[in-house]
């Protein structure tokens, strides 16, 4: 069984940064719709619409 670690801390509404053991990332946004950017390069988009519509969009770097 490993140990893991990550911590998340509020920097300004709307602005959250993860820490883990290897990686970090920051997410701009709230409870509708976020960005997130994390240390590898991938970038996520989602957009919460009324109902039970989700709209996600991963970007990857090649």
């Amino acid at each position: 069984m490993s140990i893991t670690f990550h911590k998340s801390f509020r920097i300004f509404p709307g602005v959250r940064l993860k820490i883990n053991g290897r990686k970090w990332s920051i997410t701009l946004g709230g409870k509708h719709g976020h960005h997130t950017i994390n240390s590898d390069g991938r970038r996520e988009s989602s957009l919460h619409l009324p109902g039970s519509i989700r709209v996600r969009r991963d970007h990857h770097r090649h």
